[in-house]
């Protein structure tokens, strides 16, 4: 039997290895159990969904960091739907090649993969104590923003730190910036 092994049966053989180490990586972060403490401790004389009245000057007068970071993750929000729904559109493109939809795929991947390095980032900044921060990871470059009153060296480091564990980024591609 003469067997020529050509470019589709390699992409083909990639992403089936990629969604065997994907199914595993899932699989090893999943079967590890989160212990979470549990709180039994429920005030018998609190009052739950009472209404609280909001003059409108209070807006007006929200802290314009707060302002920042609500409208900066509606925006790349609204950025990550656009994309995903364009790479949706052109999948479904019937007049696109194989080659074009692997490729597409691999953007989608790599799309999913930067939501989720994102969200971990931001989450681990947050449990150092930092109220509001966002990042935007691509492949070359992480950008932080973090709301402070004056970043100190150690919690610098500590971020830097934080993203050099959940990335293979070189430090120099790190860039933090404060919100006041």
């Amino acid at each position: 039997m003469n067997m020529i092994i050509g470019k589709r049966q390699i992409i083909l053989a990639a992403l089936v290895l990629g969604l065997g180490i994907a199914v595993y990586l899932n699989w090893q972060y999943t079967s590890s159990p989160i212990e979470l403490p549990v709180t039994h401790m429920i005030e018998e004389d609190a009052t739950y969904g009472e209404a609280q009245y909001v003059d409108s000057t209070d807006i007006a007068e929200a802290d314009e960091g707060e302002i920042f970071f609500v409208e900066a993750k509606m925006s790349r929000q609204r950025a990550r739907d656009e994309a995903a729904e364009s790479l949706a559109a052109m999948l479904q493109d019937a007049d696109i090649g194989a080659e074009q939809k692997v490729e597409l795929a691999m953007r989608a991947a790599d799309l999913a993969a930067s939501i989720e390095i994102e969200g971990k980032i931001e989450n681990m900044i947050k449990a150092k104590g930092f109220s509001d921060v966002m990042v935007y990871y691509d492949t070359r470059n992480c950008d932080v923003i973090v709301k402070t009153d004056g970043l100190l060296v150690q919690e610098a480091a500590q971020i830097k730190d934080i993203i050099l564990r959940e990335t293979d980024m070189p430090a120099e591609n790190i860039s933090i910036i404060e919100i006041y």
